[in-house]
This record gives structure tokens, C-alpha cells and sequence, in this order.
């Protein structure tokens, strides 16, 4: 040991500049190699929104005329409000930037940053909140340098992560950390979603839509969300989950939501002693829809559902949870108990439209909607005798705000709203009459 440090003296000082770049290279460890790889394409998004200030003395023509007088009509006036979040470049040829949706909604203005300076204007591809990802355009001249890709399937539990976002507005913050778990179901502020990875790794407000990376410096997830009761845990949307909706957004701007064609029910005491199941976990197919994908795939009322692609469900909210996370172009595998024996099925989901929502809506919950001509909200255009509708009074004319906890801007979110709701039990509606508001409650 003493001969090796004495030669190693020797060496240090008879090749200082060798040596010091012996040590340069042991300080370039794997993390390093990778944020320097990825770092060019990691930009910052800059998301303009205007927004109309109200009059003070709201739409009166002779109080708007006082105003005007009085105060010079600024009241009336637009303001411009910003946000910060990242984005990657996936796509350098094309200019395509992934990042998620709530960074640039309601934007009027996109904008991106890249690490050399270079402010660039961009416009949205398509955007989906539901999966909280977008896809945005740069044009630029030359290509821009594109993230390498990864494959999320293969994520190890316990592998180092690094995080590259930006932060309170601190450029290409990097962090690192490993991957905690696998497939986690989070609330949102439209509802539970699921199969995130989650991390140590620390995300916080403008790492929105930053890369999450492996050791190789490939990606494997969209960092998307913050645990707000919580340091330490952070969630990103799998990379090729992201692959399949980023297919999507391109070809329509949007994605398409998606089912199987089956309802179903919760498991108490009484159904696991007839199924002569062990656990209340699962959920009972009670009815399968004519040419559908659970119908060609062979699904029967009573068979009971446990698992979606070898994950365990709970209950029918986690099967809607997790066929939410689905896009039309992934096939799933379900693993299915019939006359106490086990099975598993592969079907490819079908895109659900407005047309078949309304229709299944009407059949099940009792009413029609449609867009509400002075303003937000959708209005009931029919009741159908004998329904859940009918039992709570709605009539046609009233406008309906609000489905269980998403809120409708126009007849066009009732498809989501019902595909969220379609297997309750129970709903809330937030119902206005003339210039009343209520919630009521409409059991099934």
C-alpha cells in the first residue's frame, strides 16, 4: 500500500495535467454524463395568459357611463398574467416539446427558453388534461438538440432518478433521487389518476413538465405533480404511456377517451360467498354492451374483474381510474374470475363518443344535455320518464354546472363527467332554476 501511494505521488507530480484530468473523470460520474447529455433540451416554458377585469359596476350602461367619467373606463381593461414551468424537446427535426397540460392552459401566448438563451415563440399541438400532457411546436432554422428515450416498462424500484426542471423560475435545476414506487394513483383536481411513478427525487412548482431521467440520461417519465402534505414525494408520467398520447395529440389535437362496454358493481360479504372469492377486492361485471371490445373479447355478467394489466383493483372507482390512464391504442390484459376459475383476457379499448355517452347517460341517469346559450354550463334539453332524473324533478331548461367534482363550461364535458360517474351509485349535480343554485343529490 505504501509502494502504490508512492507511486501514485510520483505520478502526480511528474503529470500534473494527466492527473488532473484523472480526477476531472472521476468527478463525471453517471449523473453528470447524463445532465450534461440532456440539458440542451430541457427548456423553459413561459405561458401568458389575458384575462378581462370586471367593472366594477357590473354590465349597467349608465353606471358603466359613470365609470367611464369617473375612473377613465380602467375597470373594464385586460391584464396580462404569466406562468413558468419546463418542457424537453422530444422531437429536434419537428421542433415537438412535451410538457404537461395545466402548464400552458388557457394560454394565449407559449414561449421557450433554451439553455444557450434563445427565446423562441411556440404554438400548441393539442393538449389533454385528463393525462395532464401537451404537445407543443418550435420553429426554428436549424434542428434542436431532442432527449434520448427510454423505456418506462423497465423502471426498477429503488434505481437512481435525476430531475431537470425549472423551479420557482431557477433554470435547469437539477435533483436527484430514486424511484419509490411503481403505478401509484394520486387526487387530482380532476379526480384520481393513476399509474405515476413516484420519486424522491425533489419536483417543486415550475418542474412541471421537466424530464425525469435514469442513469443513461434516457427518459423515462414527464415529472407532473407535488404531494402538497409532503416532502419527498414527487410523481411523473410513465414515457410511454406519454408515447401513446403524444400519438394522439398530433394525429387530433386531443385524446380520445376510451371504454370496454361493460358496467359493474362493488363486492360485499354476501356477493365473495357466491363468487367463493377471498378478498372484497375486484369488481362484478353486470352488464356487457353489444359490439363492444369486452363483448368480442368473450367477457360475461358475473365474471369478476381483479386486475388490469396484472395491477390489483379495488373496487369500480379503481377500475375507471385505471382505464383512464388507457389510450385507445394500448391493449390490456384482464385477469378474471369465472365459476371460481381464473382467466385472463387481452382486449384493446374503444373510443368512447359523444353520442354513445349521451345515449348510455340518457339510459342510465335520465337526461339529455345540451350547450347552454348564455353561457357556462350545459342545459337539460329532455327528462325521460321513470329515471333517476325524473325522481329529483330536473326539467328541461336548467342548466347543470357541475357532475360529481368536474365542472362543465359547455355540453361538450358531459363525456367526460359521465365516463368519470357512469358506474355511481350516486351523483351530485349542481343544478341552477332561473337564478337559483342547488346541489342535488340523484341516486341510481
Amino acid at each position: 500500500m505504501v509502494r502504490f501511494l508512492a507511486v501514485l505521488l510520483l505520478f502526480v507530480t511528474a503529470f500534473p495535467v494527466c492527473a488532473n484530468a484523472y480526477v476531472d473523470e472521476l468527478r463525471r460520474t453517471p449523473v453528470v454524463k447524463a445532465v450534461q447529455s440532456v440539458s440542451p433540451s430541457v427548456v423553459s416554458i413561459t405561458a401568458v395568459r389575458i384575462r378581462q377585469r370586471g367593472s366594477m359596476f357590473g354590465d349597467d350602461p349608465i353606471a358603466r357611463f359613470l365609470e367611464q367619467r369617473l375612473f377613465g373606463g380602467n375597470q373594464g381593461r385586460t391584464r396580462k398574467s404569466g406562468s413558468l414551468g419546463s418542457g424537453v424537446i422530444i422531437n429536434g427535426k419537428a421542433g415537438l416539446v412535451l410538457t404537461n397540460a395545466h402548464v400552458i392552459s388557457g394560454a394565449s401566448e407559449i414561449s421557450v427558453r433554451l439553455t444557450d438563451g434563445r427565446e423562441l415563440p411556440a404554438e400548441m399541438i393539442g393538449s389533454d388534461p385528463d393525462f395532464d400532457l401537451a404537445v407543443l411546436r418550435v420553429k426554428n432554422d436549424a434542428p434542436l438538440p431532442a432527449v434520448k428515450m427510454g423505456d418506462s416498462d423497465g423502471i426498477l424500484i429503488g434505481e437512481t432518478v435525476i430531475a431537470i426542471g425549472n423551479p420557482y423560475g431557477f433554470d435547469h435545476t437539477v435533483t436527484t433521487g430514486v424511484v419509490s414506487a411503481l403505478n401509484r394513483t394520486i387526487n387530482t383536481d380532476r379526480g384520481r389518476s393513476g399509474n405515476f411513478i413516484q420519486t424522491d427525487a425533489a419536483i417543486n412548482p415550475g418542474n412541471s413538465g421537466g424530464p425525469l431521467l435514469n442513469i443513461r440520461g434516457e427518459l423515462i417519465g414527464i415529472n407532473t405533480a407535488i404531494h402538497a402534505k409532503g416532502e419527498g414525494i414527487g410523481f411523473a408520467i410513465p414515457i410511454n404511456k406519454a408515447r401513446s398520447v403524444v400519438t394522439e395529440l398530433i394525429s387530433s389535437g386531443h385524446v380520445a377517451p376510451v371504454w370496454l362496454g361493460l358496467s359493474g358493481q362493488n363486492i360485499d360479504q354476501g356477493a365473495a360467498l357466491y363468487f367463493g372469492l377471498t378478498s372484497l377486492h375486484g369488481m362484478i361485471v353486470t352488464e356487457v354492451f353489444e359490439k363492444t371490445p369486452a363483448r368480442a373479447a368473450g367477457i360475461q355478467p358475473g365474471d369478476v374483474l381483479l386486475t388490469v394489466n396484472n395491477t390489483a383493483v379495488r373496487d369500480k372507482d379503481d377500475y375507471l381510474v385505471r382505464l383512464r390512464s388507457q389510450t385507445r391504442s394500448e391493449e390490456l390484459t384482464l385477469g378474471l374470475v369465472r365459476g371460481g376459475k381464473n382467466m385472463q383476457v387481452r382486449v384493446r379499448p374503444a373510443a368512447m363518443t359523444r353520442n354513445a355517452a349521451a345515449s348510455l347517460m340518457a339510459r342510465r341517469w335520465g337526461f339529455r344535455l345540451k350547450d347552454n346559450p348564455r353561457g357556462q354550463g350545459a342545459m337539460v334539453s329532455s327528462v325521460e320518464p321513470n329515471t333517476a332524473a325524473q325522481r329529483i324533478h330536473l326539467r328541461p331548461g336548467d342548466i347543470i354546472h357541475q357532475i360529481g367534482n368536474l365542472r362543465l363550461r359547455s355540453a361538450g364535458d358531459t363525456l367526460s363527467a359521465f365516463l368519470r360517474n357512469r358506474l355511481a351509485n350516486t351523483i351530485l349535480l349542481r343544478v341552477q332554476r332561473d337564478r337559483q343554485l342547488h346541489w342535488v343529490r340523484m341516486s341510481l
